[in-house]
Order: structure tokens, then C-alpha cells, then sequence
């Protein structure tokens, strides 16, 4: 691991000021610290936010639930609003990793890294999130831009999510045995203005599968999708499935979901 300056943020003004292009943030730090340690990764300042009070919490206002940004994933896991509002996210939170992850991980740190088979980025998709930045405001479908990229800048620091509460919402995901993280997640959530199926693992990024939603919008039902196929264009390949059989899996798994509504 090469040298980097260590910084401990007192607060998101004095984190952004330090920021640079080669910088990082540092809350739970389950990506980076492995990279860095492997020599994937080195930056000349590592920026410590995870005392910062402002960026943690759950809150609840209406139609919308609101997670600070260096949330641990067992405090969604176990949070009783989470639970009564969104259940789906709620348990999504507890099929994260394993008990190391989820106590050290955090929400803010799983969409700004953007892995391809994560599982937050498929909710910030199907519940219509709102990521909100030390600068701006970010809707979940211009957020994340492709594999472990988004559209945040070296300076900008994801304070919350807002996730809109479903009307009936389940994530269902084929798990890798080893790391938990989704060889194929889908995330339906039935919405008054729609329903989403967001796909993770099955490409480079997270995305609304469109003919699935089409289907269930107008017929929210398993057998709507039925006579649907599901391309296996642009779908990834690798030792634990090919193209074809995740293909098969993201109709499976949307199946599933809607039952299990």
C-alpha cells in the first residue's frame, strides 16, 4: 500500500474542501480499503467522513424515507421504519455480505462505488431515489453511468438517499455463495405512476428492465410476463453464469418478486 495523507473531517464543507481528483472518502470503507491494500487503487489523500452526525440516520416524512449517507447497512436491516415503510429494502440490507460487511458498510458507499452486481443501486432504481449531494440533487436513473461509475464529481459528497415508499415492492437475487453479492438481483416495485424492475449483476451497470415494467404496469401480475425474452445482448459472462442463463434469471427472479409482493 503507497503513503496517502489521512484527513478526519469534522464536517461536509471542510471533507469537499480537502477533496480532489486524487482524493477518496472514507466511511466504511469495504471497497477501498481491499483495493488500495492490493494495489488497485492509491490516492494522495483519504478523507475519514464517517464522524460526521449529519450524514447518518433514517427518517420518514410522508410518502418518503430518507438514509443518511454513512448508514451501516444493519441499521437499515434492523431499522423498524425501513421495516414498516419499505420491508423489501429492509431486507435487502440484511443479504448484504456478511455480518462484517453489514456492520462496517455503509449506503452511501454501495452507490458511489457502483459495483455491477450490487444490491443498493437496484433500489435506488426501483424506488425512484433521490440521491442528495453537498451540491445538488440526483435522480437515481442519471446517477449511475456505467460499470463502478457515476455521475458524481471529485468533490461532491452523497449526504442521503430519499427513496419513494411502494405500494407493494420485493428484491429477489440468485446470490454468489462466497461474497453474497448478486450473480442476478431484480427489484420490482409497484408504484401509483408505474412499476420498476431494476436488474443488477446481470450487466456492467444497474438498469429498469423497460419491457418487464411496461408488462407490469399495465398487469401487475407474474403471468403479464410470461411470453416476454429477455436479451442476452450486452448481458455479462463469466465463471459463475453465462450471458444466457443470467438472461433466463431476470425473468425468473422478476417472476418471483411479483409473488412474492
Amino acid at each position: 500500500m503507497k503513503k496517502f495523507n489521512y484527513h478526519s473531517a469534522k464536517d461536509v464543507k471542510e471533507a469537499s474542501k480537502i477533496a480532489s481528483s486524487s482524493s477518496v472518502f472514507l466511511a466504511g470503507g469495504m471497497t477501498t480499503l481491499p483495493s488500495m491494500k492490493l494495489g488497485l487503487a492509491s490516492y494522495k489523500d483519504v478523507i475519514d467522513i464517517k464522524k460526521i452526525k449529519k450524514l447518518s440516520g433514517i427518517k420518514v416524512s410522508g410518502k418518503i424515507i430518507t438514509i443518511g449517507a454513512t448508514t451501516k447497512h444493519t441499521e437499515v436491516a434492523n431499522s423498524k421504519e425501513v421495516k414498516k415503510a419499505i420491508p423489501s429494502l429492509a431486507a435487502l440490507a440484511e443479504g448484504i455480505g456478511d455480518p462484517q460487511v453489514r456492520n462496517r458498510g455503509t449506503i452511501g458507499g454501495s452507490i458511489a462505488n457502483n459495483d455491477p452486481a450490487a444490491d443498493y443501486p437496484s433500489a435506488c432504481i426501483a424506488l425512484n431515489a433521490t440521491i442528495h449531494t453537498n451540491n445538488r440533487k440526483i435522480d437515481a436513473e442519471k446517477f449511475f453511468r456505467g460499470m463502478f461509475e457515476t455521475s458524481l464529481k471529485s468533490s461532491e459528497i452523497i449526504e442521503a438517499i430519499e427513496f419513494n415508499i411502494p405500494q407493494k415492492s420485493s428484491y429477489q437475487k440468485l446470490p454468489n455463495p462466497a461474497s453474497r453479492y448478486a450473480i442476478v438481483g431484480v427489484y420490482v416495485a409497484k408504484h401509483k405512476s408505474g412499476t420498476n424492475v431494476a436488474v443488477t449483476g446481470a450487466k456492467s451497470c444497474v438498469y429498469n428492465e423497460q419491457d418487464l415494467a411496461k408488462a407490469l404496469s399495465k398487469n401487475f401480475s407474474s403471468s403479464a410476463i410470461d411470453n416476454i425474452k429477455i436479451s442476452s445482448s450486452g448481458m455479462n459472462s463469466d465463471i459463475h453464469a453465462s450471458a444466457d442463463y443470467r438472461a433466463n434469471m431476470v425473468k425468473a427472479f422478476a417472476k418471483k418478486a411479483v409473488d412474492a409482493c
